[in-house]
C-alpha cells in the first residue's frame, strides 16, 4: 500500500444523511480536520474511519474496509449463475471477505479475489445490499 487512506463516515444529526469523505494521512497531517470538511464540526456524528485496503476491484475501484463485494460465477455442478455477497473487514491482522449470510466455509482472503470481486455499496449508505443475494 502506497498510500494510507482513511474513508471518514458521518451521519448528519439533523437530516440523519449519511456523508463520506476520503483524506490521505498526509493530508490530515497537514491542517486540522475542521478545516478539511463541515462533516468534522459539530452538526454531524463520527460513524466510522475504515482503511483502504490497498487494493481496487475488478473495475478499479478502491476497496475500503466495511464495503460490500460481490462476486458471481457459474456453479460447476448445476451450471447455473451464483452471486456471493460479501463484507470487507479486518480479522486477526487479515483482510477478510465476510460472507454475508454467515455461511460456515464462505468467507475469502481479500487478497486471494480482489481483481475477481466488485465493490456495490458499503454498510453504511446500503444496508438492504446484507440481505442475501439471489
Amino acid at each position: 500500500m502506497d498510500i494510507i487512506k482513511i474513508r471518514y463516515t458521518f451521519r448528519h444529526k439533523g437530516s440523519g444523511n449519511i456523508e463520506m469523505k476520503w483524506y490521505s494521512i498526509g493530508q490530515l497531517e497537514e491542517r486540522a480536520a475542521a478545516k478539511l470538511s463541515p462533516v468534522f464540526l459539530d452538526e454531524y456524528e463520527l460513524i466510522s474511519r475504515d482503511l483502504y485496503t490497498g487494493l481496487k476491484d475488478e473495475n478499479g475501484r478502491e476497496i475500503y474496509e466495511k464495503d460490500i463485494a460481490e462476486e458471481s460465477y457459474i456453479n460447476p455442478m448445476t451450471g447455473k449463475k451464483v452471486i456471493d455477497r460479501y463484507v470487507i473487514e479486518w480479522e486477526s491482522g487479515i483482510l477478510k471477505m465476510k460472507h454475508i449470510d454467515n455461511q460456515k466455509g464462505a468467507d475469502r482472503y481479500l487478497w486471494m479475489r480482489f481483481n475477481e470481486v466488485e465493490v456495490i455499496g458499503d454498510v453504511y449508505r446500503n444496508p438492504e445490499l446484507l440481505e442475501a443475494a439471489e
